[in-house]
């Protein structure tokens, strides 16, 4: 598979002020796929640790604080010399071990010749709880499920070949524009989790895909009662289940009462708060006002929750295969459009998007570029703007205005229509 994370581990690796590396993720994104790759294409030679799979790991670092001890214990378990540079040491669920979480901070100040990467599940958790993270003292990448290029350079690499082409104001042949939609239903269906990807690229078999999807499901909902700390589980698990609900409504606003009867902020902000830190969901605030700096307008109070992989959310929302391929109108369809742009424009930008409401007008998306704060109108087939969103633009008047539909890449006056298969390419195209 081709992630394009590891052009940011080469970058990390040459970094002469280079610090130890933790990958952020939610669980099956692909972080110990990445990490032995990254080792077995980049290094001389790696080493990997699990710690939740050798609990006698645990005791080298409760008991030792001198990294050079360490390396040396962790060496003879490997049954290798790890040398400085050459050798790249993994650390697998490092969440299982605060010890050696800790430990990277001592390994950046005395021992920093050493290159050290790490990742495990829901680390997101643990950098919101103060003095149980090192921060400061290393380097954050975070890692998302595969996105829509991601998933084209997986599925058919020569169609792939051509979007990489694809130029600022340089218009797509109508041949390449149908394919990259039909590719982009089946990224719809699909999603981004590798396993699911790996499997399709195998099979071609959808059964297979909901079955993983079902599984994967699973598996997060036991992780919220597994590591769910002070968080109250149970709160997690309502909140988690809600979200289709949520995204149903007309404004798709989140409410409390809408995970139970008489729900109240102050009984749910946490387990809102873990799912958002573990990677599990996309918080979108809506801002009083749609200027620079956007973090400055945020409205706490109102948001929207949307799910981090695409194609699980319209396995939750129960979305038949048949009313995508067969490019039929549902009640979802506008929802889940919205799920894959914020998908694929997650990471993209320094500030995570906003949107903007006032009166009876949404604006379904801000980007800020820079200074500049970009309007962004989703649609989910070929139909042009709203009333409102040609308002905003006449009122604001913005230097760049975005729609994404079905269309083709033109220049509609002053709005500018990026097919939907280019959201992760904004801003390479604005």
């Amino acid at each position: 598979m081709y992630r394009s994370a590891l052009e940011k581990l080469i970058t990390w690796k040459k970094d002469s002020h280079r610090k130890p590396l933790i990958i952020k993720g939610a669980r099956q994104v692909g972080k110990t796929w990445l990490m032995h790759e990254f080792g077995k294409n980049h290094y001389t030679d790696y080493v990997y640790y699990n710690f939740d799979e050798e609990d006698e790991l645990k005791s080298i670092f409760e008991v030792n604080k001198n990294p050079d001890r360490i390396i040396e214990l962790l060496g003879l378990l490997a049954g290798r010399r790890i040398v400085p540079g050459e050798t790249l040491i993994i650390f697998d669920e490092i969440q299982e071990c605060p010890s050696a979480l800790n430990a990277l901070k001592y390994f950046r100040e005395k021992a920093n010749t050493y290159h050290i990467i790490s990742a495990g599940s829901l680390l997101g958790t643990l950098l919101a709880q103060p003095k149980s993270f090192p921060v400061g003292q290393v380097n954050l990448l975070d890692l998302y499920p595969m996105g829509f290029d991601e998933f084209l350079a997986a599925t058919d690499e020569p169609l792939y070949t051509f979007y990489k082409q694809i130029k600022k104001a340089k218009p797509i042949e109508e041949v390449f524009h149908n394919r990259l939609l039909d590719a982009y239903n089946y990224y719809l269906i699909i999603g981004g989790l590798p396993e699911c990807v790996c499997s399709w690229v195998q099979y071609k078999d959808p059964q297979r895909i909901q079955q993983i999807q079902n599984e994967l499901i699973t598996i997060y909902e036991n992780d919220f009662a597994k590591h769910n700390g002070k968080v109250n589980s149970g709160r997690i698990l309502l909140v988690f289940r809600s979200i289709v609900s949520q995204l149903a409504k007309p404004n798709e606003k989140f409410i409390y009462g809408c995970i139970k009867e008489g729900a109240r902020a102050r009984e749910f902000e946490e387990a809102i708060e873990w799912l958002v830190s573990a990677g599990m969901l996309n918080r979108v605030f809506n801002v009083s006002k749609p200027e620079h700096p956007l973090k400055a307008f945020d409205q706490l109070n109102n948001f929207k929750l949307f799910l981090f992989d695409t194609g699980l959310l319209k396995h939750m929302a129960g979305i038949d295969n048949a009313a995508i391929l067969l490019k039929r109108d549902y009640q979802f369809k506008g929802v889940l459009t919205e799920n894959f742009v914020l998908q694929q424009l997650q990471g993209r930008f320094d500030v995570m998007p906003r949107f903007y409401s006032v009166k009876n007008a949404e604006i379904d998306f801000l980007i800020q570029d820079g200074m500049d704060i970009i309007p962004v109108e989703v649609k989910s087939g070929e139909e042009k703007s709203a009333a409102s969103f040609k308002a905003y633009i006449k009122h604001q008047e913005p230097k760049t205005a975005l729609r994404f539909s079905k269309r083709g890449y033109v220049k509609d006056g002053s709005i500018t229509n990026l097919p939907l298969y280019l959201a992760g390419m904004t801003k390479e195209l604005i």
